[in-house]
């Protein structure tokens, strides 16, 4: 879901750059509803399972060119099937790989969304600066007052999952952030963090609410817009969160905002904290996550700074 959210300034700057253009867009099934609500896309693609669902429906457009923003081998597979003139970014797996494997930092200080944009470069197509953009479904849009009457003065949004263990504040820690806060918080996530969610408000006496699989995608998005900051793993509704200009705390495990994926605000950076615990050695152990800390100690979210954490999103 981040990735995709990181792909909506190229389709904005494509669609509004470029005169008499037909967009369309091939994505998972899961995650058609994102680009079903985007005004500057004219058809969505799905596959459920493999791209023989959609390549003969894909061939009979003819497009005139292909804009790769996934760069992997399906989407490679795709491009020897359709053979129209296709356009990538640079992906620097070799720097990714070197990062994490050898601590051998040569990635560029470039966000992947600016990436991205050398894609399209050749089409004469550039940045418009005007960052990320999510759109919400009428029927998604929340009302505040549904949430507790003492949410109605203000509240800091928690996004309590991730995809993956090592990049997931601890319950007890983000309990921690919680008490040091003093403010209502809502916790956001699916259903699969309802659990981690619950410890969460064991562990404090504050208003908290869980909001953890209660809401879809569009309703979440819809109560981070209203949230007055956001404290969020690395992890789709963080990038969802920088669309909106919220002031935002991105915590950081084994992962690193070096690898160009960290909440893109151009002109409101000085609302982005990047919460990270530096100078450890075993870090970044991975570009995407682990089920758990491979070392065993999980230092790099045990040895976050909680008051810093609460400090910044207020």
């Amino acid at each position: 879901m981040g990735d995709i959210v990181l792909t909506s300034p190229v389709i904005r700057c494509l669609r509004s750059q470029l005169s008499d253009l037909e967009l369309h867009v091939l994505t998972k099934e899961a995650f058609a509803g994102v680009y079903t609500v985007n005004p500057y896309i004219d058809k969505v693609f799905t596959i459920k399972d493999e791209l023989g669902e959609v390549v003969p429906l894909l061939k009979a457009e003819r497009y005139d060119r292909i804009i790769d923003l996934h760069r992997n081998l399906r989407s490679f597979g795709l491009w020897l099937r359709l053979r129209r003139p296709r356009s990538v970014f640079p992906k620097l797996n070799l720097r990714k790989w070197l990062l994490v494997r050898l601590h051998l930092d040569l990635m560029p200080e470039v966000h992947v969304v600016d990436r991205y944009f050398r894609a399209v470069r050749r089409l004469g197509v550039e940045n418009d600066g005007l960052g990320l953009e999510f759109f919400i479904a009428p029927e998604d849009e929340m009302d505040l007052h549904e949430l507790p009457s003492d949410y109605h003065e203000g509240f800091v949004a928690m996004v309590t999952g991730g995809k993956h263990a090592t990049k997931i504040l601890p319950a007890p820690k983000a309990a921690e952030v919680i008490r040091v806060l003093e403010r209502p918080v809502l916790l956001l996530g699916g259903s699969e963090d309802y659990a981690r969610a619950e410890e969460i408000i064991r562990l404090t006496d504050g208003r908290v609410f869980n909001g953890c699989g209660r809401y879809s995608l569009g309703q979440s998005a819809s109560l981070l817009r209203m949230a007055d900051a956001v404290i969020t793993n690395d992890t789709g509704l963080m990038h969802i969160a920088s669309a909106f200009r919220k002031r935002t705390v991105s915590v950081w495990g084994n992962t690193v905002p070096a690898l160009g994926m960290y909440p893109y605000q151009p002109g409101t950076e000085d609302q982005v904290y990047l919460a990270e615990v530096k100078g450890l050695k075993c870090r970044p152990c991975s570009k995407i996550g682990f089920d758990r800390c491979p070392r065993g100690h999980f230092r790099c979210m045990e040895d976050q700074d909680t008051a810093i954490i609460a400090d910044r999103a207020r």
